[in-house]
C-alpha cells in the first residue's frame, strides 16, 4: 500500500562473532563427537566396546590445547612467543607419544 510507512528494522547490532579460541576449542568437540558416534556405532554393530583406547582420546584435547596457545598468542599477546610455542611443541609431542599406545590398544581389539 503506497503512502504507508513501515518500521524501520533494527540493526543486529549485538552480534559479536565468537573469538578464534572459542572457535578451536568447538572444532575439537566437533572431533570428539565425532570419535563418540564412532565408537557407540561400532559398540552396537560389534556387540562389544573397543577397550585400550584411552591414549587415542587424549589426542584431540592435546592437538587442540597447542593450537589454543598460538591462537591466543596471536589474538591477545598472552602467553609470550616463547612460551605458546613451548606448549604447542610440548602438547604435540605428547600427542604424537600417545599416538603409539593408542594404535596398539586399538589394534588389540581386533586379533
Amino acid at each position: 500500500m503506497p503512502g504507508v510507512n513501515k518500521p524501520e528494522l533494527p540493526e543486529n547490532e549485538g552480534y559479536i562473532p565468537a573469538s578464534p579460541v572459542k572457535r578451536t576449542m568447538a572444532w575439537v568437540g566437533i572431533v570428539y563427537m565425532v570419535i563418540l558416534v564412532a565408537l557407540t556405532t561400532y559398540m552396537y554393530f560389534a556387540g562389544a566396546a573397543l577397550t585400550g583406547i584411552a591414549p587415542l582420546l587424549a589426542i584431540p584435547g592435546l592437538v587442540g590445547l597447542g593450537a589454543v596457545a598460538l591462537i591466543s598468542h596471536r589474538t591477545t599477546g598472552s602467553p609470550s612467543l616463547r612460551g605458546a610455542w613451548t606448549l604447542a611443541i610440548l602438547c604435540w609431542l605428547v600427542a604424537i607419544w600417545f599416538l603409539f599406545p593408542g594404535i596398539a590398544g586399538l589394534l588389540a581389539n581386533f586379533t
